[in-house]
């Protein structure tokens, strides 16, 4: 990989980060409303709610917005979300999963087809792609100014129970068995370090790359769309070359 390709998906990483960052809320803010619907507002009897407080924390979402998510949850009349996964394929066969949570599941099905649709994708049925996919926790650690001593975050990300640690240009991905997420992120934190994101995801185990030109833009526009799309909070694809 020369070193302008290289550099020009760090710094798209990085601008997906800001992005991602600013959708994080809106989607652990759901997270919090539906778990305080199933078992009230108070995290001490309320284990999910307690974990996702934990997992709004290590994202940097400030207390106050927390707090305001949780009473305006426990009020009365507020919508119900329901969380719905789609599985699909995009140009070439690419494995996309989507996953929404929506107030109307006829509108956020309908979108998210015709996105596939004029993308040169289709959506398929449960079950289709998610075998190709594992589910780790994931921080990652943004280090523009070049701070950050590489050996010492792996070994301290290593000691606090990561499983696997990606270093590239000062952009750190930390791997973790999903339940481990909260606790290492915390180490994490507790060391000095900032994540800018900590959160569960999908892995592919093997990665397509697309090598037609047209694959490629409808790919892109393809992941751009669906993110763009407010009832959907996470897209994850095993196309390589993204």
């Amino acid at each position: 990989m020369s070193g302008h390709s290289k550099w020009s998906n760090i710094k798209h990483k990085k601008e997906k980060t800001d992005a991602a960052r600013a959708k994080v809320f809106t989607k652990i803010g759901k997270e919090i409303t539906i778990a305080v619907k199933e078992s009230g507002p108070d995290p001490v009897s309320n284990s999910k709610l307690r974990d996702l407080i934990a997992k709004a924390k290590a994202n940097n979402v400030p207390n106050d917005n927390i707090e305001r998510t949780i009473k305006k949850a426990a009020g009365s009349g507020n919508v119900s979300y329901e969380e719905i996964t789609y599985e699909g394929y995009g140009p070439s066969g690419v494995a996309v999963i989507v996953e929404a949570t929506t107030d109307n599941r006829n509108r956020t099905a309908g979108n998210i087809r015709a996105c596939f649709s004029k993308y040169h994708g289709n959506l398929g049925q449960t079950g289709c792609v998610s075998f190709m996919f594992d589910e780790k926790g994931v921080i990652e650690i943004n280090d523009e100014d070049g701070d950050i001593d590489e050996d010492v975050l792996m070994e301290t990300a290593l000691e606090a129970g990561a499983s696997d640690f990606e270093g590239e240009e000062g952009f750190y991905t930390i791997y973790t068995e999903p339940d481990d997420l909260i606790a290492v992120a915390e180490a994490l934190e507790a060391a000095g370090y900032k994540p800018s994101s900590a959160d569960r995801a999908k892995v592919p185990q093997t990665t397509v790359d697309l090598e037609n030109e047209d694959d490629i833009k409808f790919m892109g526009l393809l992941i751009e769309k669906l993110e763009d799309d407010d009832d959907v909070m996470n897209v994850y694809h095993n196309w390589g070359n993204a």
